[in-house]
Parts: structure tokens; sequence; C-alpha cells
């Protein structure tokens, strides 16, 4: 496990998720495709609560406290019960980073640990290594979001033109 790579990985999607939501207005920044969709701020707000309560959480809990039980999470529900949506982007934004500063220092200050170690899951055995992959590949799941959510706006600000000369989508 290279784990100065995963973190090197974690800053570097950090810069990337800052500049796919930079320059964002706040119609857009609300908006969605359809009631089943998150919007911008949705996503950035989902991922600084998924920083500070779950990933960093639940790999502690793995690695340093086995066989206790993970704190619940909500991520689905928080969406609207935490109004991600009545907030504001610059400052949701600057959470997020400055949550994902916390998580970096805290991993760079793991010593040795036991990516094997493994928790008991509902959904079966995750090992600590599981973990920190699933985080990282967590940030790329939303930075693809953040793309998609960026063209189905710009399609939809667009009409009565269309985006069909930029190719496929």
């Amino acid at each position: 496990m290279d784990l100065n790579g995963f973190t090197s990985q974690m800053t570097s999607n950090a810069r990337r998720i800052r500049a796919l939501v930079e320059g964002v207005s706040d119609e857009q920044a609300c908006w969605k495709p359809d009631s089943a969709s998150w919007s911008i701020l949705e996503v950035i707000n989902h991922l600084y609560d998924e920083e500070r309560e779950d990933f960093r959480v639940r790999l502690d809990f793995t690695l340093h406290r086995p066989g206790q039980p993970w704190p619940g999470i909500d991520p689905e529900g928080w969406v609207t019960e935490r109004a991600y949506n009545q907030r504001r982007l610059e400052e949701s934004l600057r959470n997020f980073l400055a949550a994902r500063e916390e998580s970096l220092g805290w991993l760079r200050d793991l010593a040795e640990p036991d990516w094997e170690a493994g928790y008991e899951a509902p959904f079966g055995r995750i090992r600590a290594g599981d973990l920190l992959v699933s985080w990282v590949g967590h940030d790329l799941m939303h930075m693809r979001q953040l793309v998609e959510l960026q063209w189905a706006y710009l399609v939809d600000q667009v009409e009565p033109y269309g985006v069909r000369y930029a190719g496929v989508w």
C-alpha cells in the first residue's frame, strides 16, 4: 500500500474538485437536472460530511478500535436533513478543503498502519486498505458527477441551441 501515493492523489483530487466548482454561480450551484439528482452544492457538502464523518472516522475505528461498531451515517438523508442546498458554495468548498487537509495530516501521521485490519460490516468484511482506496475512488466518482452536472446545466441553459457539434456525451 503506497500511502504517500494515495495522499498525493487525495491532495490533487481536492484541487480538482475546487477547480470544478470555481466560478459557479449561486443559481448553478443549486440547480438540479431533475428531482432525483443532487446539485453541485449538495455534492460539495456531501464530500465535506463524508470527509469528517465517514472515511476518516471509519478508517480510524478499523485501524485503532478493532471490534467497536462504526458510528452510523446517513449520507443520502443528510442532503435534505442538513439542508445542503440552502448553504453557500464558497463556504461549503472551504469547509471541505479544510476537512481534507485535516484528513491528509491524520493519514500522514499514521505509524505503520495495518492495511489488512478488518471490520465486519453488514455488507461483509472490509479492510483498512479497502477503505483508503475507496476514499480515493469516492473523490473520482463525485468529480465525474460534478462534470456531468456542469454538462447538464450547459445543455439546459443554451436552449434553443444545442451542443451536438461538441460530440457525443
